[in-house]
């Protein structure tokens, strides 16, 4: 299973994965708006790939085969403050 991936210009670490080089029919039209213009990377070969990097593979496979598309958004960042508070067991206002 082939697939294109593209790298928004708008949105920080968020990929768009299609089955097809410039194939956006899938893409609903309000997520393309606010993906803004898409920058290809690179095309992949799934069917040879055990994992990917930030994204669970099988799940990838999986909306590519029902929706037509992936989208890959950056981990949520983390709150070290909040963690730190956590750890001493203090409580926020």
């Amino acid at each position: 299973m082939l697939c294109a991936i593209y790298k928004s210009k708008k949105k920080a670490d968020t990929y768009l994965y299609v089955p097809k080089r410039d194939h956006f029919d899938d893409v609903p039209e309000p997520l393309m708006d606010s993906f803004g213009s898409p920058e290809f990377v690179m095309l992949i070969n799934l069917a040879t790939k055990e994992r990917l990097a930030l994204a669970d593979i099988d799940k990838v496979k999986a909306e590519l085969s029902d929706n037509g598309f992936y989208l890959q958004l950056p981990p949520p960042t983390e709150n070290m403050l909040d963690e730190l508070r956590q750890q001493n067991g203090v409580e926020r206002d």
